[in-house]
């Protein structure tokens, strides 16, 4: 874990299971006064959140242990004042609804820039300018969202989303990386 100087605007627990994320993240919050510690697994940030209650909470979905979503009404149960974001690269309108369903009070999908991450952690009750998009989603944004689904229904393991979807690993491989590819 690494923890940063305090510059006023609260604690702030990152947990995250890709180290250059939380290395590169972590520092660029510190510098808008945010006091970071980081994570790796959500075992590890529930023992974190005990010893010390954060104010605010950016993690992962897809942790080596838990997924986010049962992280984020842990720790809210725990801290229910506690600001959750969460940050994924598995988007989904299911999976966003979820999270605010169990006390999230933003989703984003990665890659994200840090003043989104802030402006996230900041929002109150949602945007109001946000655009409405009046065309139905396309049957692949539909797979693409029921894939992820099926990813984080095991853990982020993509040899087993892969069986349960009756596909070959490395068809669901390039499909993932298509998505994250921005595609």
């Amino acid at each position: 874990m690494k923890t940063g100087q305090t510059q006023g605007r609260g604690k702030l627990l990152l947990i995250d299971k890709c180290a250059v994320l939380r290395a590169q993240l972590g520092p660029a919050l510190e510098e808008h006064g945010f006091e970071v510690s980081t994570c790796q697994t959500a075992q590890r940030a529930l023992l974190h959140v005990e010893r010390d209650p954060p104010d605010y909470v950016l993690t992962d979905l897809v942790l080596p242990d838990l997924s986010g979503l049962t992280l984020n009404s842990r720790v809210k149960t725990m801290v229910p004042g506690a600001r959750v974001v969460v940050l994924t690269a598995y988007g989904s309108i299911r999976i966003a609804v979820d999270a605010v369903k169990r006390g999230a009070i933003q989703y984003l999908t990665k890659p994200r820039k840090v003043d989104e991450i802030i402006a996230a952690l900041d929002s109150a009750d949602g945007e109001d300018g946000v655009p409405l998009n009046g065309k139905p989603r396309s049957i692949a944004q539909i797979e693409r969202e029921y894939i992820n689904w099926v990813v984080l229904e095991h853990n982020g393991n993509v040899s087993a989303a892969a069986r349960a979807l009756s596909m070959h690993r490395r068809t669901l491989q390039r499909k993932l990386l298509k998505r994250a590819a921005g595609d």
